[in-house]
């Protein structure tokens, strides 16, 4: 029988939607640069991740392998022009660095998967070449796109999804601070193969302590002379 009594629910959400990321925005670090991807990025980008050496690269892509550099430029052409994803080149601040970054492009990222209406937002088609992966700068790329999101774009939650297989990304999310969500099973066919996607998420409560970790952590204090770090980041949230 009904008691008119009314049911639990959630509490109010203020402010306005959030707003659209936009590849004309540049982000600036300490150890990078970060601007719109550009097809003038293919012929520097290339080498990077080409090649039958590098194609495992591309194991957890919904593109790839690259092997002929006009494929790889109609791709990069697709992502320069793209509203969601919105794909940014990483480009390291210690090299030579022309006015669009064309010089030297390690690495690029994306937000997407964009709703401004609930103020959500993925990171994601991550790819870092190998002389990206696992350095300062690499992490101070997800740090600016976090930190873009959450205080210019304006939005409550962020997320990162990977193949369930894919246990590199899935460390990373976890050292980053993402809370893992749990697994949607068969949620994809990818390149002809199931997958399984792994669910990863940060909410704006949360952004100030892992911002004050991460920028903690990319301090120069915290590295010794042969850039090895002293405190790992997941001990700096402690």
């Amino acid at each position: 029988m009904a008691t008119g009594a009314s049911n639990p629910l959630g509490p109010i959400v203020g402010g306005s939607t959030a707003r659209r990321p936009s590849p004309a925005t540049k982000l600036t670090g300490r150890y990078i640069t970060m601007v719109g991807l550009s097809p003038k990025h293919v012929e520097a980008f290339y080498p990077h991740l080409s090649g039958h050496e590098n194609a495992h690269l591309w194991d957890y892509m919904g593109d790839g392998p690259f092997y002929d550099i006009a494929d790889f430029r109609a791709n990069v052409e697709a992502k320069a022009v793209s509203k969601d994803p919105v794909f940014w080149a990483i480009i390291p601040s210690d090299q030579p660095l022309s006015a669009n970054g064309s010089d030297n492009i390690v690495g690029a990222a994306s937000l997407m998967r964009i709703d401004t209406n609930n103020r959500c937002i993925e990171v994601g088609t991550i790819m870092f070449s190998p002389q990206l992966q696992r350095t300062h700068a690499a992490t101070e790329a997800m740090y600016l796109l976090a930190k873009h999101a959450f205080e210019d774009l304006g939005y409550r939650r962020y997320e990162w999804k990977c193949n369930a297989l894919n246990a590199p990304s899935r460390r990373a999310a976890l050292r980053l601070g993402f809370t893992f969500e749990g697994i949607f099973r068969k949620h994809m066919v990818v390149k002809g193969r199931n997958r399984d996607t792994a669910w990863y998420a940060m909410v704006d409560d949360e952004w100030p302590e892992v911002k004050r970790a991460l920028e903690a952590w990319l301090n120069p204090a915290n590295f010794d002379e042969h850039g090895i770090q002293l405190q790992r980041l997941e001990e700096m949230r402690k």
